[in-house]
């Protein structure tokens, strides 16, 4: 299972280092015969790459600090506070987890197109300022703290806003690290919308770039598209390692308190 899943990441970065015939040769090879960091070089100055990884970096960021602006307070209303509908607005927020963006695209793009929004970074942040699985997540992870820590926190004239962020959130800091590890990856990876809601470099995302690169007059050069995606999973790679242990503890251990 181990070679299954790691195999893709080998062969991408074997090939990254490859002359354009090694790569497309039969049979192949799984260790170049010449290392060629030039694919990198290539690869990186066949556009404005900076510029689609400060875009990249910039929308991911951005994302990420508004859903946990939102989230996290919906997160603790459904969870420690009971008020009047909050089991029917939960079943809207769950409904959210079962509609794909595919289907909801095009009346955003034709609200953004009204309001000449399309091919600035609004399209591709708005949309995504809350998320349905995120709030779950997180509600779940509230609900099995106990109601005492909050009291007591009351009683030394905690604010709700004090409690949810200084109490709630350490407590809970591995479905948090979780959440952020998936929407990094979903939102660093996301292709389709950046590609419908922008139409020029000054908003494109790394994952266009990288998609460009496949077609270099009229050939596909193979080994400088895998040094690409080697540079656009790279990140990923690095964050995932950082943050493996939380994701194991949050699965793992999320019911033990």
């Amino acid at each position: 299972m181990i070679i299954i899943f790691i195999f893709p990441f080998i062969w991408m970065i074997s090939t990254s280092l490859k002359t354009t015939q090694e790569a497309i040769q039969i049979p192949p090879s799984i260790i170049p015969s010449k290392i060629v960091i030039e694919n990198y070089i290539q690869a990186w100055s066949s556009g404005p790459f900076l510029r689609y990884l400060g875009n990249s970096l910039f929308i991911t960021l951005s994302v990420l600090v508004i859903q946990f602006i939102v989230m996290v307070p919906a997160a603790y209303a459904f969870s420690k506070i009971r008020f009047k509908g909050s089991n029917i607005l939960f079943g809207i927020i769950l409904i959210g987890l079962m509609v794909p963006s595919q289907i909801t695209f095009l009346p955003i793009y034709m609200m953004m197109s009204k309001a000449e929004l399309i091919n600035t970074y609004v399209p591709l942040i708005l949309p995504f300022m809350t998320s349905s699985f995120g709030i779950f997540l997180l509600r779940q992870n509230f609900m099995q703290i106990s109601d005492e820590i909050i009291e007591a926190a009351k009683l030394d004239n905690s604010s709700d806003l004090k409690i949810m962020f200084k109490v709630m959130l350490p407590m809970a800091k591995p479905a948090v690290i979780t959440f952020v590890l998936f929407s990094f990856i979903y939102h660093w990876n996301n292709y389709f919308w950046p590609l419908v809601m922008s139409n020029s470099d000054l908003v494109r995302t790394l994952p266009i770039g990288v998609a460009m690169l496949k077609e270099s007059e009229g050939v596909t050069n193979w080994n400088v598209v895998m040094a690409g995606n080697v540079m656009l999973t790279a990140p990923i790679l690095l964050l995932y390692t950082i943050l493996n242990n939380k994701v194991k503890n949050a699965f793992a251990y999320s019911g033990i308190k």
